[in-house]
């Protein structure tokens, strides 16, 4: 008769303790990991969503500054002003002349 460990039940064999151990720990990774979307995926998602959001975030606001840029060069004659004399060379009124000052031709 073999002899029975304390406590009164048969203790399994060490193999087949490794192997249920190796079961379990598989089981759980399949948990966390396994399927169509493990756990990093989902994480590595969430990151990309992030950063996503934040591109957009920067590009509505850069559509919002042009919008208030538009409507400013379009109805505040203060800036139309200032883009006819910077862009266009234009002066206002007979007061004032413009003097433009050309390199000689080599």
């Amino acid at each position: 008769m073999p002899a029975k460990a304390r406590g009164g039940g048969e203790r399994l064999p060490l193999w087949l303790r490794l192997g249920l151990l190796a079961l379990a720990a598989s089981v759980a990774y399949f948990a966390v990991e396994g399927g169509e979307y493990g756990t990093s995926d989902l994480l590595r998602q969430r990151r990309a969503m992030a950063t996503l959001q934040h591109q957009i975030d920067s590009l509505q606001h850069e559509v919002d500054s042009l919008t208030a840029w538009k409507k400013a060069v379009e109805t505040d004659p203060v800036i139309q002003e200032r883009i006819a004399r910077e862009e266009f060379g234009m002066v206002k009124g007979p007061k004032e002349r413009l003097y433009r000052f050309a390199r000689p031709a080599p």
